[in-house]
């Protein structure tokens, strides 16, 4: 049963540092997503502005 014991005692911490670096990682890219989407609908709505302010072409 110490066997046991030393296995899963040598096996925590790596699982633990990988559960870790796993949050860690998709905070980050959920972040960056949620980014770029809110960059994007700004984007979007200062397009918009600007051709509202574009004076009518003339063909």
């Amino acid at each position: 049963m110490a066997v046991f014991w030393d296995v899963l005692g040598s096996l925590i911490p790596p699982v633990f540092i990988g559960l870790l670096f796993w949050f860690i990682m998709r905070a980050i890219l959920r972040a960056d997503s949620k980014e770029r989407e809110v960059y994007a609908e700004i984007e979007a709505e200062e397009r918009a502005k600007l051709e509202a302010k574009k004076p009518a072409k003339k063909g």
